[in-house]
């Protein structure tokens, strides 16, 4: 149990495992959210250091460097891969096309831009043990907002996603996942907590319907995209409120 629960670690982070197969980590996709949590707790207390150090700017900038290599930017690149195929005009197949094309076009490029910016952006508003609550908070929404999405899409077409879509049809693991971030989201968030949880299921949503309309369906990189942006979602809500 716990080599096959390392694997979801190695598949959503840099840290490597000997077991880290696709239908192992298919298996086990309702524990995402502790990844999350795992992820939240090292990154927020990291950026909870930083901040009686430096300026909200730069610990917001290190926060989302150190962001980017925990995770290794993994599902950043879906982000700009999502872009790309949304904007491309034609079949669904063109478009899952332009999203498997290993050149990233300019739809990607400003996707990500825009994504960094605002994540900098967002970051830099809080700081203390209110940018650890942020921070672990987002990260545990960001990766319930990818089971949820594939406990409810299909798959576009036959690739990364088509295990996870499958296995979690079973909505036994669906509510596992959803006690595991429930439990620290109201602890920890409390009423902030569930408005961020309802924006994330209403993004979630969003993404998967768009996604089915343009691609007939959910592919790796509509789930990656989801994770990114509900991330940043939950963190604006955050510091909005």
């Amino acid at each position: 149990m716990l080599k096959e629960i390392g694997s979801v670690f190695s598949f959503l982070t840099i840290f490597p495992s000997s077991n880290a197969t696709i239908e192992n980590i298919a298996k086990y996709m309702y524990v995402f959210p502790i990844v999350g949590i795992v992820i939240g707790l090292l990154i927020g207390s990291f950026g909870f250091g930083l901040s009686f150090v430096f300026d909200p700017l730069l610990v917001s900038l290190l926060v989302v460097a150190s962001l980017a290599i925990v995770t290794g930017i993994h599902h950043a690149d879906g982000l700009a891969d999502f872009a790309d195929g949304l904007m491309v005009k034609g079949s669904k197949d063109k478009k899952i096309s332009a999203m498997k094309d290993l050149n990233t076009g300019s739809a990607g490029i400003v996707a990500i831009v825009l994504y960094l910016v605002g994540l900098i952006m967002t970051i830099s508003l809080t700081s203390g043990f209110d940018l650890f609550k942020a921070i672990l908070i987002s990260e545990i929404l960001a990766k319930f907002s990818m089971v949820l999405m594939a406990s409810l899409g299909n798959s576009a077409s036959l690739g990364s996603s088509s295990p996870f879509v499958s296995i979690m049809k079973d909505k036994r693991k669906l509510a596992a996942a959803f006690l595991i971030m429930i439990i620290p989201v109201l602890l920890i968030g409390e009423t902030t907590g569930l408005i961020m949880l309802g924006v994330t299921v209403t993004l979630t949503l969003f993404i998967l319907a768009i996604s089915t309309r343009s691609f007939g369906g959910i592919t790796g990189d509509v789930l990656g995209a989801s994770n990114e942006l509900s991330r940043l979602a939950s963190l604006m809500v955050f510091v909005s409120i």
